[in-house]
């Protein structure tokens, strides 16, 4: 008894979260009928009430929560970091929720995390579409999306880089060293963030006056290594004439998996194949060779996110965009393109 979560209760009852809150503490705005299918829920669970959530209007919790999609990437473990910093400067603790590219995981966090009694979360979503993150303020508990950009009415506050630009001078920077056929490894359409990688990448074409099919898209079911390997095995064995001669990858653990890939199958990266990475993780420049990569501030994430939670209404710019820079190593090292074969 009283082990039951908010989020058990809404299954029971066949209702949102939100709605199970609102029966909790606002019954008048509820109907009768969907209150009782709530109120019989709680009473077959044995639902004890945590009041935490309604105390996070006082401002005394001292902890906060770092919701994020993969802790298996390095790039989301430095934001961490960063935040961790910023808010201990503060006095107050982060607490670490992976949801492990898993939808469904993330969202049974954002239901625990309303039980709980928080300052605040940030949260890199597995999947911005969820319609619990827009309830979230609502109930009771603040929140800032990382490496996200919210439109600007949107009352969400948010902080974000222009992928747009990274993606712009990756391809860029490949097609002034002459390749003409150029590999994006990633899906588009999946995260907004690949989606705007890959929405730089054609400008970058298009600033060259080269057609869209340039870009040659080979799509990944997520964003690991292993799927970097997998796309790059792809690539490797298109016929020559097809084969393109550069690779940018939607995030570093990509292009390290390619990186590996074309090494095990004996070609020179970059003088058989050229690669360009996102994020510049750490690994990036320690790899066997050091990769090209478009740095995000991971650090200025972490950091802004904090203040954006503890500023709360006021926040002077709700949704900072930041740029990102490109940093040129030995995967491209400034060599001219292969010559295509006959």
């Amino acid at each position: 008894m009283g082990t039951a979560k908010l989020v058990d209760v809404a299954r029971r009852a066949g209702v949102s979260v939100g709605t199970v809150s609102n029966v909790l503490n606002r019954p008048d705005q509820v109907r009768p009928a969907t209150r009782e299918k709530v109120e019989q829920a709680v009473r077959e669970l044995g639902f004890v009430r945590n009041d935490s959530a309604r105390q996070l209007r006082s401002g005394t919790s001292r902890l906060l929560a770092y919701v994020l999609p993969d802790a298996r990437n390095p790039f989301f473990t430095d934001v961490a970091r960063a935040a961790q910093e910023r808010a201990r400067e503060h006095d107050l603790a982060l607490v670490l929720c992976d949801a492990d590219s898993v939808a469904a995981q993330e969202d049974e966090f954002l239901a625990l995390l309303l039980e709980r009694r928080l300052r605040g979360a940030l949260i890199t979503s597995v999947d911005y579409t969820n319609p619990r993150l827009r309830e979230l303020p609502g109930l009771g508990l603040p929140i800032v999306l990382v490496d996200h950009i919210e439109p600007p009415d949107s009352p969400i506050p948010s902080v974000g880089v222009d992928d747009v630009a990274g993606g712009r001078a990756a391809v860029a920077h490949l097609i002034e060293l002459g390749h003409r056929r150029i590999a994006f490894v990633g899906t588009p359409g999946s995260m907004a963030q690949v989606t705007g990688r890959h929405a730089g990448a054609l400008a970058a074409l298009g600033d060259a006056g080269l057609p869209e099919d340039a870009l040659v898209v080979v799509e990944t079911d997520w964003l690991s290594a292993q799927d970097g390997r997998r796309a790059a095995a792809r690539i490797l064995e298109l016929p020559a004439e097809e084969r393109p001669t550069a690779v940018f990858c939607a995030n570093d653990m990509l292009a390290l998996g390619v990186l590996q890939e074309a090494s095990l199958r004996g070609l020179a990266v970059p003088d058989d194949l050229a690669i360009v990475g996102y994020d510049d993780i750490e690994f990036a420049s320690i790899a066997a060779v050091p990769l090209t990569s478009v740095r995000q501030p991971r650090h200025d994430l972490g950091t802004i996110a904090v203040d954006l939670i503890l500023a709360g209404d006021d926040v002077v710019d709700r949704h900072p965009v930041l740029q990102p820079e490109l940093v040129v190593r030995a995967s491209t090292a400034g060599r001219a393109a292969p010559t295509p074969a006959p």
